[in-house]
Order: structure tokens, then C-alpha cells, then sequence
């Protein structure tokens, strides 16, 4: 049997019905799909093209606008990153950069040992540098050690001979300075007999260092070099310490007040710290308080038995005093030297009031003169007893060493 329902009632659609069934498929699809007008349209592309000029700024201005950041401190929380760089991976301890531009013949070879202890124990960068005769360089040489020191990981400590150097003067961020310097008369005569004789580890490295000294040379006697003016013991060659301090000017080689005075300067606003040799366990000790990271402990490692025995090895053989007569001719010739010492002595010791360390020192002890004169004078018997207690034939009487600076004339 046949169903006829179906097709009689398709039969009996008009084309009226037909059209409103089609229009209700139209009006389900309208629903469903929104419509755009054409200020809609702008809208859009105003908006496209306000999120590219505000990226555009962003980039170009290297950050957000400060009305995002206004945003940011209201809602207390950002969608955005102040730095795209990488994130640093550890908090690096302050300060993390520190320079020793170490002066010759004042104790730098006992501190660098100490420090290749020191980098192990605390994990910092350590670069001692091989270069020994070039502390003078020029503008580039300047620009590409200063890049170079700044581009080693922190935190690290870089040392060699090199006269200061003005990392700000190019906009280099300013590592943290520290030196040790020592009496002048006895660093020179260190000097003198180091470039001739070598020291305890081995008397034939002088010819290593020296090739081309003639046998004249090598043993001229320092009293010699010094009465007749020989250019090794006079002026610019003494003129020795300050220009470490003073800087790579051209005029911080002449010896002078202008020198002296830049020398000072850099001290107070660079140097965390400038030591002096004589009381050379009191300058670890301040180290240690100010740069921890690096120097604790440092008083253990350098009072064990261990390193006594490695340090010893770099005292300088056949050293010996000049007459008093040389002595006084070295100092007057070495005035600039004396006082930009004391200067430091007297820096060193107020330090030491305001941390509160007490020294045993006995060159500390004694009071501090304001006179040049007068503070070069009470250092300079503990010189000569020194220069007596490291010479292997102790070359001084007793009458002299008592004899309270006969042979210094006051000015």
C-alpha cells in the first residue's frame, strides 16, 4: 500500500511557502554570522594601527611609556617586561668588580699567591696578567684593556702593574681600586737589587730578566748610582709610586705637585683601599672586613706554615743599605714619594680608628705628624731595621741603627 500523504502535501505547497521557508534559512545564518558596517570596519583598523605606532614607540624608546608603567603600579602586577635581556642567574655580591693595579716591589707577589688561594676557596674570577713592564699605554690600549677587564665574569678580581686608569672617562662602569704601596727608600732599594740579583728562588733569573745589562751595570755600586746621579737613581726613575695613582696622563709621569695632588684625589674617589707594606697583616685584616667575598679568611692562609715556606722564596738577595750620605740625597730626591706615603699612611691609619682595629704594628703605634718631614722621620729607623733583619750578612752597626737619623737633614 502506497503512503500518498507525503507527496500530496509537497504537491500542495505554493511558491509563497516555498520563499518563507527559504527566508527562515536566511535568518538563522544572519543570526549566527555578525554583521559588520562600515564604522565598525574603522573602528578595527584604528585600533591596528594604535597597537603598532605604540609598539613602534616602545621599541624606539627603549621601554613602555610611563603610562603603562602607571598601569602596571596600579594593578601590582605587569603583562609586560621592563628588559628582554637574560636575567642575571645569582645576586653577585657588592662590589663585584675590583682591580689591583699593583705597584712594583711592595708586597704583590705574597697577595697575588694569597689571591690564587682566595679564588679557589671563594670561587671568583681571578686574572693576574704576565705584563710586567707597560704600565704607560696609549688611548686605544686604554679603551681595549678596559673592555677587556669588563667583559670578565663576575665577580672577579683583575690585577697587574698599570698606572690608573679612568674607566668613566670613556663610560665604562668604575671597578673598585685597591693597592698596597710601601717607604720609598726601601722599595727602590728592593728594586735596585731585584733587576740585578733576582731573589731566593733563584739568583740566575736576573738573567732572565736583565739580558741586557752589562756585568758594569749589574754590580755598580748603589751608593755610586746614587752620589754621581746616575739616571737610575734620580729623577724621573724614582719618581715611581705616584703615577700609579695619579693616572695615565702624560703629566702624572713629571714629577711635581700637579702628579701629587691628581694622585691624592684618585685615592679619596676610586680607591676602596690603599695599604702599606709595613704593617701588611693589618691591611689583610681591613680586606677582609671590606671585601669578604673575596678575602675571608685570608689571615689563616697566610699564617700557615705552607705558604711562609712559598713566600719566602721572593725576598731579594744581596740587598744591603747605602751610606747615610746616599740615604739623604735619595731622600731629599724623593720628596713628592715621601709625601704622597705619608699621605697614605695617615689615610690607612684613620681607617683603622673608624673600624675600630687595634694593630700591633709598630710602625702604627707611634703618632702621626701632620709635617711630611716629620712622619718620613719616624718611619724611616724602622726602614733601615728592616733592610738589617732581610739582609742575609747584615750590613749596618748597631751605633747606627740607634742613632735616631743622624744622618737625615731636616728641611
Amino acid at each position: 500500500m502506497k503512503n500518498h500523504s507525503n507527496s500530496s502535501r509537497l504537491n500542495n505547497l505554493t511558491p509563497n511557502h516555498t520563499k518563507e521557508r527559504n527566508c527562515k534559512k536566511t535568518d538563522g545564518i544572519s543570526v549566527a554570522w555578525p554583521r559588520f558596517s562600515l564604522r565598525d570596519y574603522a573602528f578595527c583598523m584604528a585600533t591596528l594601527c594604535l597597537f603598532c605606532l605604540g609598539s613602534l614607540f616602545y621599541q624606539l624608546n627603549g621601554g613602555p611609556p610611563k603610562v603603562l608603567l602607571d598601569i602596571r603600579q596600579y594593578l601590582g602586577q605587569s603583562t609586560f617586561s621592563d628588559y628582554d635581556g637574560p636575567q642575571a642567574p645569582r645576586v653577585l655580591p657588592f662590589p663585584s668588580q675590583v682591580v689591583y693595579n699593583r705597584v712594583g716591589k711592595c708586597g704583590s707577589r705574597t697577595v697575588v699567591l694569597l689571591l690564587r688561594s682566595l679564588a679557589e676557596r671563594h670561587r671568583f674570577t681571578l686574572v693576574s696578567s704576565d705584563i710586567h713592564n707597560k704600565t704607560r699605554l696609549t688611548k686605544n690600549e686604554q679603551v681595549d684593556l678596559m673592555k677587556n677587564i669588563t667583559s670578565i665574569p663576575q665577580p672577579y678580581l683583575y690585577t697587574r702593574h698599570v698606572h690608573f686608569l679612568n674607566f668613566t672617562r670613556f663610560r665604562i662602569e668604575q671597578p673598585v681600586y685597591i693597592n698596597i704601596i710601601r717607604d720609598p727608600i726601601s722599595r727602590f732599594l728592593s728594586n735596585y737589587f731585584f733587576r740585578r740579583f733576582g731573589d731566593w728562588r733563584g739568583e740566575q733569573n736576573h738573567l732572565i730578566r736583565t739580558p741586557g745589562m752589562k756585568d758594569d751595570e749589574r754590580y755598580l755600586d748603589i751608593n755610586v748610582c746614587i752620589l754621581e746621579n746616575y739616571p737610575e737613581c734620580s729623577n724621573p726613575r724614582l719618581f715611581y709610586i705616584v703615577p700609579y695613582f695619579c693616572g695615565q696622563h702624560p703629566q702624572c709621569r713629571e714629577p711635581g705637585v700637579w702628579a701629587l695632588e691628581r694622585a691624592k684625589q684618585n685615592v679619596l674617589e676610586n680607591f676602596l683601599l690603599v695599604g702599606i707594606l709595613e704593617e701588611l697583616e693589618d691591611v689583610l685584616l681591613l680586606l677582609e672586613r671590606l671585601l669578604p667575598h673575596y678575602f675571608s679568611d685570608v689571615l689563616s692562609i697566610y699564617k700557615s706554615p705552607a705558604f711562609w715556606k712559598m713566600g719566602n722564596l721572593t725576598g731579594t738577595v744581596r740587598k744591603h743599605t747605602p751610606t747615610p750620605a746616599a740615604l739623604q740625597v735619595l731622600y731629599r730626591r724623593m720628596r713628592y714619594e715621601y709625601d704622597f706615603y705619608n699621605f697614605i699612611r695617615d689615610q690607612f691609619h684613620l681607617l683603622k680608628k673608624k673600624i675600630g682595629l687595634r694593630s700591633s704594628s709598630p710602625t702604627s703605634s707611634s703618632s702621626s705628624s701632620s709635617s711630611s718631614s716629620s712622619s718620613s722621620s719616624s718611619s724611616l729607623p724602622s726602614l733601615l731595621r728592616e733592610l738589617a733583619l732581610s739582609t742575609q750578612q747584615p750590613l749596618l752597626d748597631d751605633s747606627l741603627l740607634d742613632d735616631d737619623n743622624s744622618w737625615l737633614d731636616q728641611p
